[in-house]
């Protein structure tokens, strides 16, 4: 007959990974928006009591922070390799808004930006957070514009980061691929008449 009184061996708890509570808590937050997940819904999802998750993050804000920097190096546009100086600026503005609507759609469940969404949350940290990013990605175009047309770069930046925020906008409305790209495409049009004549090499030193 077993011996019901000795203890039974448990197995050892499961360890907490920061790195994957992060990627967890950013399809959270990109599928729902930052203001409708609670720490109720994220401490369900992670596998964690309250004190456990305020000891790992400080508060929600501070988790959201830490899914901005994980967004930022892993799914956020790459300004740096479409932005090219070798290229025409309305040809590569162009691919920045095709790449913009192609990554808003790819997650009918998780359409949009979480940067451009989080810009428009109603947590003042959380809120602010966003706008670094988002402040980040504005300047690298307007420098860039402003390499080959100093006079319309103001305009022109605002041009297509207005473009941008209406595509993440309508992809969280449910807007498909096909549609983001019409949109995308048609802003196109407007990019080439802004910037017309435009020639990287032009002026350059070329052997003849």
């Amino acid at each position: 007959m077993a011996d019901t009184n000795t203890p039974r061996r448990r197995g050892r708890p499961r360890r907490f990974d920061p790195d994957q509570a992060v990627t967890t808590a950013q399809q959270l937050f990109h599928a729902r928006g930052f203001d409708a997940v609670s720490v109720a819904d994220l401490t369900e999802a992670l596998g964690i009591n309250p004190p456990s998750f305020y000891a790992a993050f400080g508060s929600k804000a501070g988790l959201y922070a830490r899914v901005l920097e994980r967004y930022a190096g892993t799914n956020a546009i790459p300004f740096g390799e479409l932005l090219r100086p070798d290229r025409p600026v309305a040809a590569c503005l162009s691919a920045v808004l095709e790449e913009a609507a192609r990554r808003y759609a790819a997650d009918p469940a998780a359409g949009g930006c979480v940067v451009v969404e989080g810009t428009r949350c109603n947590d003042r940290e959380a809120r602010e957070a966003a706008l670094v990013l988002n402040l980040a990605a504005e300047a690298a175009i307007r420098q860039y514009v402003a390499a080959r047309h100093p006079a319309d770069a103001e305009r022109v930046t605002d041009f297509v980061c207005t473009t941008m925020f209406g595509l993440s906008a309508k992809a969280r409305n449910g807007h498909g691929l096909d549609q983001l790209l019409a949109t995308a495409r048609l802003a196109s049009l407007s990019l080439a008449q802004a910037l017309p004549d435009d020639d990287p090499l032009r002026g350059a030193n070329l052997p003849v």
